[in-house]
């Protein structure tokens, strides 16, 4: 069975581009004038599968807020499901999205469901197919894609505030490192020679000239060792053993703590927010949103709330031992069990995190930004005082 992409145009005169299937070109032909459209165009293409594009090219998180977004703003103009994956498929060509609104158009003009469509590819999760299956079965499917068009925004500006924040302080390091390579490996070797033939050096006089030697000596495989190491920890940290013993002793570092208690409160109350509005069962809700916190523990944490919940528990009984919410929090929690609004305080607690997560990056960075300047100068610093005394030293000894 070959793949063949046509273009033609259907009964109503619009421009269609799409592929199908077929043993020969005359069966491929056969099948596009079935469906009643007046073939334009049509080549062999070569086999392609589903997931292979996304098992080496996933979609970014920008692409999929725009493939989120251009189906709710088509779905809420009237457009058909088929017809919006039609138009959106003439877009960039040989682009990811072209290909994923392809693939989907196909799927769906077979008869398949647009989750099960979805489902295929490895880039949308458990808790977007979910809300699609549910938008599907109460016909507010626009509403849906609206909310996850909304979430994945706020998830892209998320990573983009954190982004931001380590940003400086990555750069004021690297400039620091390079530094110090250039003093070692420049500087100090061009001064040595004063020193040659001298046996009375001060102490650190020769613990710099004994760096700048071991810099110069071993720095190439110093450079193979951190290139090795972040290979390995790259392939290590994809373990589930080792990312859970490295989220749990992330959770034991004080800045690091607090900034992952607010990164993920914000991601499990926006999935928490959106999941409830649209009808979802309060112990599922639960299940799916979890998913979207990446650390492992809390993610625990929050599967503990959900069995207490199955059981009969209230949210803010089921919420109580976990560290994602304290006291403040759950007491939010509470008022919208009794008031009936859950969806509304979901909301309300990620738009405050978010706030809170905007003025503590803020500060650190803040804070960040003279400590990695006076880390900075205190290590050239050092090294030009060191060579200063250094000099003197020699001086008095003549």
């Amino acid at each position: 069975m070959n793949n063949f992409y046509y273009k033609a145009y259907d009964k109503s005169g619009s421009s269609i581009e799409g592929q199908i299937e077929g043993d020969t070109v005359e069966q491929a032909k056969s099948k596009i004038n079935e469906q009643g459209y007046f073939l334009v165009s049509i080549e062999a293409q070569n086999e392609i599968k589903k997931l292979s594009l996304f098992e080496t090219k996933k979609l970014t998180l920008s692409e999929l807020e725009f493939v989120t977004a251009e189906l709710s703003l088509l779905l809420k103009s009237g457009v058909k499901i088929d017809r919006c994956l039609q138009i959106l498929s003439k877009g960039k060509s040989g682009s990811n999205t072209q290909t994923l609104f392809l693939e989907l158009y196909k799927s769906v003009k077979k008869g398949e469901a647009l989750s099960e469509a979805f489902s295929v590819f490895p880039d949308f999760d458990n808790l977007y197919i979910n809300l699609i299956k549910m938008g599907e079965e109460s016909g507010q499917l626009a509403e849906v894609f609206e909310g996850l068009a909304n979430d994945l925004k706020y998830r892209k500006e998320l990573r983009s505030r954190i982004i931001q924040s380590i940003t400086y302080p990555s750069v004021i390091l690297f400039v620091c490192i390079i530094a110090v390579f250039f003093v070692f490996n420049f500087i100090v070797p061009q001064m040595s020679s004063l020193f040659e033939g001298n046996d009375n050096l001060p102490f650190y006089t020769e613990i710099l000239l004994s760096l700048s030697t071991w810099m110069r000596d071993y720095q190439l495989y110093l450079f193979f060792f951190l290139v090795a190491f972040i290979v390995a920890f790259s392939f290590l940290i994809k373990k589930q053993n080792v990312k859970e013993w490295l989220d749990v002793k992330l959770l034991k570092l004080p800045i690091v703590k607090q900034a992952i208690y607010k990164v993920e409160r914000i991601r499990f109350n926006t999935s928490m927010a959106l999941m409830i509005t649209s009808g979802v069962q309060i112990d599922k809700a639960i299940e799916l949103s979890a998913n979207s916190v990446k650390n492992i523990v809390l993610k625990k944490h929050l599967l503990k709330a959900k069995d207490k919940v199955k059981k009969g528990l209230s949210l803010t009984e089921a919420f109580q031992a976990n560290p994602i919410y304290p006291d403040f929090l759950l007491s939010l929690v509470e008022v919208g069990e009794e008031a009936g609004k859950l969806s509304v305080v979901f909301d309300d607690i990620a738009q405050r995190s978010r706030s809170e997560f905007e003025s503590w990056t803020t500060k650190i960075t803040n804070l960040l930004e003279p400590v990695m300047i006076l880390f900075m100068g205190g290590i050239v610093g050092s090294v030009v005082v060191v060579m200063l005394l250094s000099i003197i030293s020699v001086n008095d000894s003549f």
